[in-house]
């Protein structure tokens, strides 16, 4: 009799430690489901009327001058377009910004800060790395200028712009940490339901041998 209930013993263990083995297969595990995070911009690159050699601005070397470069234009990579083009001889200078994440370049933009009626931006439809986005015409903001010439482009000072503007960047403040957030908080979700699953399986194998362990006890 004893040995019988040690045969199904084994039995309903073999049985458990599949379905275990089952039920952890199918759980996605950390890193399956923890999404791919997005490249991070550090650097932007400058290029355009004046400009002999692309100026290029590291946040390694300068975090505030890029920071300062980045939220030009970091807010128009999803807004809708504000505005028309304006005709070729009311744009003046034109100064092609690149935003880059170490070699890969991520988004380009233009920039005409000397437009007639104030600075205005133009997102390309073609985008680095033959992506596509929607084209745009922007206002810009009326710290642009400025930026622009503190960065290496020849433009005249104007000291008096401290701050703010009239695009779509009004009152932004670039936090370049920020975008990594979302990723995170995606990997820590993903990593604490894959444990919430994983306590259910192995509660249901202890509850398992707990029942076959009280039916030897009582056949025996």
């Amino acid at each position: 009799m004893v040995r019988g209930a040690i045969t199904r013993l084994v039995s309903a263990t073999g049985v458990i430690a599949v379905t275990a083995a089952l039920a952890l297969g199918l759980a996605p595990s950390a890193a399956q489901a923890a999404p791919k995070p997005a490249p991070k911009p550090n650097t932007v690159q400058i290029t355009g009327k004046g400009v002999a050699d692309t100026i290029t601005i590291t946040q390694a070397e300068s975090k505030r001058l890029f920071s300062s470069l980045l939220s030009e234009v970091s807010w128009m990579s999803a807004a809708r377009s504000q505005t028309s083009a304006l005709a070729a001889d009311k744009l003046g200078a034109k100064y092609t910004v690149t935003v880059l994440s170490g070699k890969s370049a991520l988004q380009t933009y233009e920039l005409f800060p000397s437009a007639v009626g104030g600075p205005r931006a133009h997102r390309p439809a073609k985008q680095p790395g033959g992506k596509k986005a929607a084209e745009g015409w922007f206002y810009g903001r009326l710290t642009m200028p400025e930026t622009l010439r503190v960065s290496g482009v020849p433009l005249k000072a104007k000291p008096d712009v401290v701050g703010g503007g009239i695009g779509g960047g009004v009152g932004e403040d670039l936090d370049v940490e920020a975008e990594a957030a979302p990723g995170v908080d995606g990997v820590l979700g993903e990593m604490r339901r894959l444990f919430l699953l994983n306590g259910a399986v192995l509660g249901i194998i202890f509850v398992g041998l707990a029942g076959i362990a009280f039916l030897i006890r009582r056949r025996v």
